[in-house]
């Protein structure tokens, strides 16, 4: 076959990369000869080594386990691996023995005091001998007794019951186990003869302290935010809600990573159902890795192609408190300051940890502003390019005179102006969280010079069009939740591309789409738009709006609590008796 003159030049210059390299050195013949037959006898044919790992027990032999720890985390090339060997003196025997642990993960003076220390000094606990077993042993041959009788002495209950004083010590006989509880800041202790080992918990990584939140920012209520320890979370919960039926459990998410969640709820008002389909989705995650709680999210939530929120993010422990008492699952990811509230409807993203300190009256005229926040959010640009270009009648004529006299000069269509102003404002946004904070306040000087005076001065943009795009974001900052926020961001611009291509029959048929889609939606088995939509919902006391904290005596309908009511009829037993 005749190769063509392009054919020529492809195999003469053409790269081709290879499919795979090697980047370790070049083994004898006699290497290679000896790791196929280890690898033989370690890894048969047909056995999944995945498996073998996790289902590897503990051999008795000490010298077998380092040599596997060591194998298995790298200790030539791995800087922050400790091994400490010693021997350990018990029924005046010796056996061989050494701690494993992580440096950085575990306090050194706990290890020195309630571990080394009692195993290594000699004392009278850990030279004890058999004597008093040979008197027993004595007395019982006097009295007929039978010798089996006698309690033997056993290393394994020795030392866990007399030698190691510390609150927290289990025995394990997998080393995936011990492996799982390394990582996370135990140490492993393995004795000679034995084939159990103990994970002790020694744990003295730092962390950051509980500070005030920085996000959902309140000035009448509690100023505690929670933090990237998963145990400081799940006590902050603990002192707000006193009570033994709050339950938390644990699991454990990827196969790489093994992040640490708490699974917390109230035993005696949550559903079981709800319960039941938060452990079942948490439970059936096949990834390698999981880092946040926003990672988490988009796991679990019902719909993945809409953009609004399915499920609440807070920071702080008192909205997470308030939400556990309601009825709801709370879910805690380690690592993560944000935790996750389900299920999560529509109103829930409408409201501020702080309308619950109000009084209802003042809380309602504050609700009642953000949803005239989102509207605007949402639809005002698109409703005035509607408006300019499709229904000027709608403009009283002065306005509409000095809105065309403003017009005259700028050479761009409205939807060019719309489109340019929105994506400088996002820009803005988006430039002023990124930046170091000594420079936050430049940037919106800047762009506010930008956006304001220089570009009305270089007509390129119309006055009107410069206040549209302000009020359109101060209204989208008004939103509580930075979830819904983003998404009303989102479809901003689908709307805006509808009025400019329909007019309000574009703008109309986009929100009845919406609507369709939106009243469609779930959140673990619970109407988005609960408790409006469906109808049979609308007998809940729970609504937008506030009562009297008097008369909020029911939880939500939709939420199917074991515990409906939170309150007597009359609560105020000093008032009304």
């Amino acid at each position: 076959m005749k190769k063509t003159f392009k054919d020529v030049l492809y195999s003469i210059f053409a790269y081709n990369p290879e499919e795979s390299y090697r980047f370790d050195l070049p083994e004898t013949q006699n290497e290679q000869e000896e790791n196929s037959e280890m690898n033989f006898t370690q890894n048969p044919p047909g056995e999944n080594q995945t498996q073998q790992i996790k289902e590897q027990t503990i051999y008795t032999s000490v010298d077998v386990n380092l040599d596997y720890l060591k194998v298995k985390y790298n200790t030539l090339i791995n800087s922050d691996i400790n091994i400490r060997e010693f021997t350990l003196i018990a029924n005046n025997k010796e056996y061989k023995a050494f701690l494993f642990y992580i440096d950085g993960m575990i306090d050194s003076k706990i290890i020195n005091d309630f571990v080394l220390e009692p195993l290594m000094l000699r004392s009278k606990a850990n030279t004890h001998t058999n004597d008093n077993d040979n008197k027993s042993k004595s007395i019982a041959i006097a009295n007929n007794i039978s010798v089996r009788r006698v309690k033997k002495f056993q290393l394994e209950n020795y030392i866990y019951n007399s030698l190691i004083p510390q609150n927290s010590i289990s025995k394990e006989d997998k080393f995936s186990k011990i492996i799982s509880d390394v990582n996370s800041g135990n140490c492993a202790l393995f004795i000679d003869t034995l084939s159990n080992a103990f994970s002790i918990e020694v744990k003295g990584f730092k962390s950051r302290s509980v500070s005030t939140p920085n996000n959902e920012v309140v000035v009448r209520g509690a100023q505690e935010a929670f933090v990237e320890a998963i145990r400081v979370n799940t006590s902050l919960l603990r002192r707000i809600i006193n009570n033994e039926n709050l339950i938390i459990e644990n699991t454990d998410v990827g196969s790489i990573t093994r992040t640490k969640i708490a699974i917390c709820y109230m035993k005696n008002i949550a559903n079981d159902e709800l319960v039941a389909e938060v452990k079942y989705r948490i439970n059936n995650l096949d990834v390698d890795s999981l880092v946040s709680s926003g990672e988490l999210e988009q796991l679990i939530q019902d719909n993945t192609h809409i953009g609004f929120p399915q499920m609440i993010a807070t920071e702080r422990p008192d909205k997470a408190a308030h939400h556990l008492l309601e009825g709801r699952v709370v879910v805690v990811v380690n690592g993560n300051p944000y935790v996750l509230i389900m299920p999560g409807i529509l109103i829930d993203f409408m409201v501020s940890p702080e309308d619950i300190n109000l009084r209802h009256q003042f809380s309602n005229l504050l609700r009642v502003i953000r949803f005239i926040a989102a509207f605007f959010a949402l639809l005002l640009p698109g409703i005035y390019i509607a408006i300019s270009n499709y229904h000027q009648e709608l403009i009283p004529t002065e306005l509409l005179f000095a809105i065309a006299a403003s017009r005259q000069t700028i050479p761009f269509p409205i939807i060019f102006e719309i489109i340019l102003m929105e994506i400088s404002f996002e820009l803005i946004r988006e430039a002023g969280l990124r930046v170091p904070s000594p420079i936050g306040p430049t940037i919106g000087i800047v762009g506010a010079l930008i956006l304001g005076e220089a570009a009305v001065s270089a007509n390129i943009i119309s006055p009107i069009l410069i206040i549209i795009v302000a009020i359109t974001g101060i209204c989208s900052f008004s939103i509580p939740d930075f979830s819904l926020s983003f998404s009303l961001r989102f479809y901003r611009f689908i709307y805006i591309i509808l009025g400019f291509l329909f007019g309000f029959l574009g703008i109309g048929l986009g929100l009845f789409i919406h609507s369709i889609i939106l009243f469609n939606l779930r959140s673990f088995g619970v109407p988005y738009f609960s408790p409006y939509v469906p109808l049979e919902t609308t007998k809940t006391e729970v609504s937008y709006f506030l009562t009297p904290i008097w008369k909020r005596e029911k939880r939500a309908d939709f939420l199917e609590t074991k515990r409906s009511r939170t309150q007597d009829k009359i609560s105020q037993k000093w008032k009304y008796k």
